[in-house]
């Protein structure tokens, strides 16, 4: 083990787990506001659960923060401000560091983002998903086109220069047509980043257990090229499988890619840490239930599961996020996120660039669009390695 490696950087990511109505496709840690929702506690247990960790934290500055959820946005300012400053009583942040915060079109009250903004968040993913109102009914979204598009001008108006638009592509009945016309919508918007991916029926969700008709794998290859070429066309480069920026790029979605530490509060959040020689790689959970969490925060007892990963789980988890990126990654990071030498992947990575699946380059990870457009068997490649 070379311990010179420097450990890499780190993130924080900071959960929030109500919503208004959960989205028939969400299986994400949300629960719906039935009356009240407990915000001041909650606060408190994020503070309580910080110290859990600063063990970890290896005086490493945190470059990132990312607020998600449920529905974050939910939140006050003012909650989002005392959050802010007690955090820095016991981290240290970036002079540039990134703070997103995602919001909902349809939990949107006057003056909040200005609000949001005062109170040091300089970045904003908003959950469109899609302009069309049939597809936000099949979707079980509680805004229309409307709201979506009174969201990002109150982006613009409240002074964020980088916000993200969250989109979806097929959906239910939808055509290479109707994708393009939810990607016009956005960019006649001027968002600085956006994140357009396909809908996948994840287990545990309504959509799943009742299916609706998707469009057929042709048209959805038909409706990506055609997408990926006019997002191009209209100036928004595509630096990962799934995200568009128009010269702006999400430094806390980078760091998780590039298989960077990432620190998660909240209920239900997950963290990756990596010990100071980088040997050993923690994985750990929160407890996800809000109530429980409150309650356990309070004890430092917040954690449900944690776990060293071995050789295999490290090699498969780095590949399945550095193969997502479109310049991939250098392949001495390898060994700096992973602690492993590259010996270990040498037989896929030359599987790999015989198939075409990666780029011939001696210097860097980096897949083909074949690679890209075939991200399965690639990955299946150092699956068969790990085993």
């Amino acid at each position: 083990m070379n311990t010179s490696i420097p450990v890499p950087p780190l993130s924080l990511y900071i959960h929030i787990p109500w919503c208004i109505r959960k989205c028939p496709y969400c299986d994400f840690n949300s629960h719906e506001i039935r009356d009240n929702f407990p915000e001041k506690d909650y606060i408190k247990a994020l503070l309580a659960d910080i110290e859990h960790d600063l063990q970890h934290v290896l005086h490493r500055p945190i470059s990132s923060i990312f607020i998600g959820g449920g529905t974050p946005g939910l939140f006050s300012a003012d909650s989002f401000d005392a959050l802010f400053s007690g955090l820095r009583q016991q981290l240290s942040f970036d002079h540039d560091l990134e703070i997103t915060l995602e919001v909902n079109p349809g939990a949107i009250e006057e003056g909040k983002f200005s609000d949001f903004h005062a109170a040091g968040i300089n970045r904003l993913s908003i959950g469109v998903q899609s302009f069309n109102d049939d597809m936000l009914g099949k979707l079980g979204r509680i805004h229309d086109h409307r709201a979506a598009i009174k969201a990002a001008e109150a982006a613009h108006y409240a002074g964020f220069s980088h916000f993200n638009l969250d989109l979806m592509f097929g959906l239910p009945g939808q055509n290479t047509a109707m994708a393009r016309k939810d990607l016009e919508y956005a960019t006649s918007l001027q968002p600085g980043h956006i994140s357009w991916y396909q809908l996948t029926l994840e287990p545990n969700t309504l959509l799943y257990q009742h299916p609706p008709s998707l469009p057929d794998d042709d048209l959805i290859w038909q409706i990506q090229e055609h997408g990926q070429d006019y997002l191009a066309k209209k100036g928004y480069q595509q630096y990962e499988i799934s995200a568009y920026g128009h010269n702006h790029q999400c430094r806390h979605n980078i760091n998780y890619w590039e298989f960077g530490d990432y620190l998660g509060i909240g209920a239900g959040a997950h963290s990756k840490l990596s010990t100071k020689d980088i040997s050993q790689v923690l994985r750990q959970q929160r407890r996800r239930h809000p109530s429980d969490y409150i309650k356990q925060a309070a004890q430092r007892d917040v954690i449900s599961s944690h776990r060293l990963l071995g050789s295999s789980d490290l090699i498969l988890e780095f590949m399945m996020n550095v193969l997502r990126l479109n310049n991939g990654i250098h392949i001495d990071q390898f060994q700096a996120r992973t602690g492993l030498e590259i010996d270990h992947i040498r037989k896929a990575l030359d599987i790999a660039m015989e198939k075409e699946l990666l780029l011939s380059t001696s210097t860097r990870i980096q897949s083909s669009a074949r690679g890209h457009q075939y991200l399965n068997d690639l990955l299946a490649l150092f699956m068969d390695l790990a085993k």
